[in-house]
């Protein structure tokens, strides 16, 4: 069974007091970042991290304030989710099967880009780990675009993400198991199947 670890939008901005579009208590699940960016190189899974990179006029400040400008210290990766490493993705015939691929994007849908689906179809994958922020946009966007999309085996490690309401993170959450979705633990995670 093939594995990707599709990490989603940790980044300076979202993880941290000082970032831009904070999520409060983000900072927390720093360590369990780790741990799964760790296990992945351990194992050679390949690593997909969905990344905002906003220009400075971005449409999508008429509606969240201005975060993950493309370049700008908010925008970066936080160091515990990075391999030796990666690859920005500009072509699909440039990305490795294994690694880290980074795929920017400038809506909450990683789906927006072209080159995901594509990508996705290349890594043929089994099996999809999804972890990250916020739950209740960037990582629903995430996880029923490979419902519906690619994958058969799809699972979510709800500790290692953070939503801004909860409440909605709770709805959201049912939703994606009513569809086929399954949770995870951290250690789940950190196993092989």
């Amino acid at each position: 069974m093939k594995t990707v670890f599709l990490d989603v939008d940790t980044q300076l901005d979202f993880l941290y007091p000082a970032g831009a579009l904070y999520v409060p208590g983000a900072e927390v699940i720093e360590p369990a970042l780790a741990d799964l960016t760790r296990f992945a190189a351990q194992n050679e899974i390949t690593i997909i991290s969905a990344a905002d990179a906003h220009a400075e006029d971005d449409p999508e400040f008429k509606i969240w304030k201005p975060h993950c400008v493309a370049g700008t210290q908010g925008q970066a990766k936080s160091s515990a989710t990075l391999l030796a490493k990666s690859l920005v993705l500009r072509s699909v015939e440039d990305s490795p099967t294994v690694g880290q691929i980074i795929v920017e994007k400038q809506q909450i849908d990683p789906f927006t880009n072209p080159l995901l689906p594509v990508l996705l179809d290349r890594l043929a994958a089994d099996r999809f780990v999804v972890y990250g922020l916020v739950l209740e946009y960037c990582v629903k966007a995430s996880l029923f675009g490979l419902l519906r999309r690619h994958a058969s085996r799809v699972e979510f490690v709800a500790e290692v993400s953070r939503a801004l309401n909860p409440d909605e993170g709770r709805a959201m959450l049912d939703r994606f198991t009513a569809e086929g979705g399954k949770l995870i633990t951290l250690g789940d995670a950190c196993r092989l199947p």
